[in-house]
């Protein structure tokens, strides 16, 4: 998500929690047909839920990926529109039948045996899919490789059952974008309310989740890439210690911020995935410290300062705090923001504005030279401009240009900047808040309900963005965010924040939180707020109902 998402997000569209007024004329018809879009049975479940089927064999991977198949299908070609999946793997179904093979012969190869799994398409796998970035000019980048994040995976039995769309090149390509977009997927939908922003960049990870196109996706981030998408989609988004994850063969934006993380209905299941995924630290289990009472007397960091001011998203952070001390943790309240040097915001892109342009020259470099054209950012700007009709119909490659005219990576500027953020995220900002206040985790609002998309202004977010997420993204510190509810049908989380590498601590809390608070919310696939009744009667006044 390129930096200005979170830096001028804000809380807006405040609606209070309004209930229906009965005694109203009644309303006309909205839609002639409801049709419920809703998933049921086994697909419906969680990750540790469809493991389990597989394990007890009351579901084959063959049949799994059958009926995942079929959902993608009906509600995401089909139906609703999702555009969640940008491609399917040809193979999936005969590695599913060879998977199951091996369990019937005792040779599982790991808890994610036979899972069905999709992929932010920014992903390189070794199956015969493209990595695409959504854009035109890399349609064709068939690699051969695995990242080592998808082989971790692999070798554990899962099954990538394809790609999904995402917000063109990570959402780092023009700074008016509209998140979600991308010229070979079109627009990601939000399966909670069709016309609203599904967040970007791993918009299409966030969207399949929460519509139970497959058993756990894989989204990445930059700046918020992860947890945007899941606050949107009233999903786990865990975002590691940069580093954690490899970024090897992973299309990148920024070396010092760039990681993949697990996007899932629950923190169990994200702690799953993180057992695969991960590979500096390959012996470590991120679901041992899952238990009920793993807030039991930890101090938590409330950050005041970053709750945001929209009166329904208060209400829901207020219940959530009862929530962290019904389930015992002590709550520290902490109402003064870290200083940050001048030029904070300036460095802060133009540390990804260099990133870029050398991570993405070398990336360009690697690919299939018969495949791939565009060897360098240059060529993709030039590529674009031909191809504008398509690639830049909606919006401009601003963040392409800029990033073209930055220095290299052994600029004295990149270098002094990269010092001076690292340090005011990490040293004096989040680490200063853990030790003056003496929590071990922060706390706060991961988002704000999103607007509606809008493809003529791009993402309009409003001013006034909750939360620290910036600061994490920044320093490279986990961060997770868990479902607090919704508001209209329109989901909101809940941020956990540490230091570097306590990801497994950062796992556990979020884990207690959310055995105590089951908040997440199933889409509704409402058309748009005004199928919701009493939105419908207030839009259309007390005696002209004729939306």
């Amino acid at each position: 998500m390129k930096h200005t998402l979170i830096s001028s997000l804000a809380i807006g569209l405040v609606l209070t929690a309004c209930q229906p007024v009965v005694d109203k004329p009644a309303l006309q018809p909205f839609q002639t047909k409801v049709i419920d879009f809703k998933a049921s049975g086994l697909i419906a479940g969680t990750l540790p839920e469809i493991i389990d089927a597989l394990e007890t064999g009351r579901v084959s991977s063959e049949r799994l990926v059958n009926l995942y198949l079929e959902r993608i299908e009906n509600i995401d070609k089909n139906g609703p529109q999702l555009q969640a999946v940008l491609s399917l793997n040809p193979d999936a179904l005969s590695q599913a039948k060879s998977l199951d093979k091996k369990r019937a012969l005792g040779e599982i190869l790991g808890p994610l045996h036979g899972v069905p799994v999709l992929l932010k398409d920014n992903i390189e796998s070794k199956d015969r899919l493209a990595t695409t970035a959504g854009a035109i000019a890399l349609k064709d980048n068939i690699t051969g490789r695995d990242s080592p994040l998808v082989a971790g995976l692999r070798a554990q039995g899962a099954i990538i059952l394809g790609k999904t769309n995402l917000s063109q090149w990570a959402n780092f390509r023009s700074e008016g974008s509209m998140s979600g977009w991308s010229a070979l997927g079109g627009q990601v939908r939000n399966p909670h309310m069709l016309d609203r922003n599904p967040c970007g960049s791993s918009s299409g990870s966030g969207a399949a989740t929460a519509a139970s196109l497959a058993a756990a996706t894989v989204g990445t981030e930059t700046n918020g890439s992860v947890i945007c998408p899941s606050n949107a989609n009233g999903i786990v988004g865990f975002k590691p210690t940069v580093g954690l994850v490899s970024q090897q063969f992973i299309i990148p934006i920024s070396v010092s911020q760039d990681t993949a993380g697990p996007m899932t209905k629950t923190v169990m299941g994200a702690a799953i995935m993180m057992n695969a995924m991960t590979t500096a630290t390959p012996d470590k289990d991120y679901t041992v410290g899952l238990v009920k009472n793993s807030l039991k007397g930890v101090r938590v960091g409330v950050l005041n300062f970053a709750k945001g001011n929209s009166t329904p998203i208060l209400a829901h952070f207020d219940r959530a705090l009862k929530d962290l001390e019904a389930a015992g943790a002590v709550l520290v309240n902490i109402d003064e923001r870290p200083a940050t040097p001048d030029d904070f915001g300036k460095m802060s892109y133009d540390i990804l504005k260099y990133e870029f342009r050398d991570g993405l020259n070398h990336y360009l470099a690697s690919t299939p030279s018969d495949k791939v054209s565009t060897r360098s950012l240059q060529e993709l700007i030039d590529f674009n401009l031909v191809n504008k009709d398509v690639e830049l119909s909606l919006f401009d490659q601003s963040i392409f240009i800029a990033s073209q005219a930055m220095d290299t990576l052994e600029s004295e500027e990149y270098k002094t900047a990269l010092t001076m953020v690292q340090k005011a995220t990490g040293k004096e900002g989040i680490d200063k808040l853990l030790q003056e206040y003496d929590v071990q985790v922060l706390v706060a609002p991961s988002g704000l309900t999103v607007p509606r998309v809008d493809p003529i202004n791009g993402d309009v977010w409003p001013n006034g963005w909750p939360g620290l997420g910036g600061h994490a993204a920044k320093a490279g510190y986990p961060h997770i965010t868990v479902p607090m509810g919704g508001i209209h049908h329109l989901p909101v989380g809940l941020s956990f924040i540490g230091t570097k590498h306590t990801d497994a601590e950062v796992l556990a809390y979020a884990y207690g939180y959310e055995q105590q608070s089951q908040r997440r919310l199933e889409p509704q696939y409402l058309r748009n707020a005004e199928s919701i009744p009493f939105i419908r009667q207030a839009m259309g006044g007390y005696s002209n109902n004729y939306w």
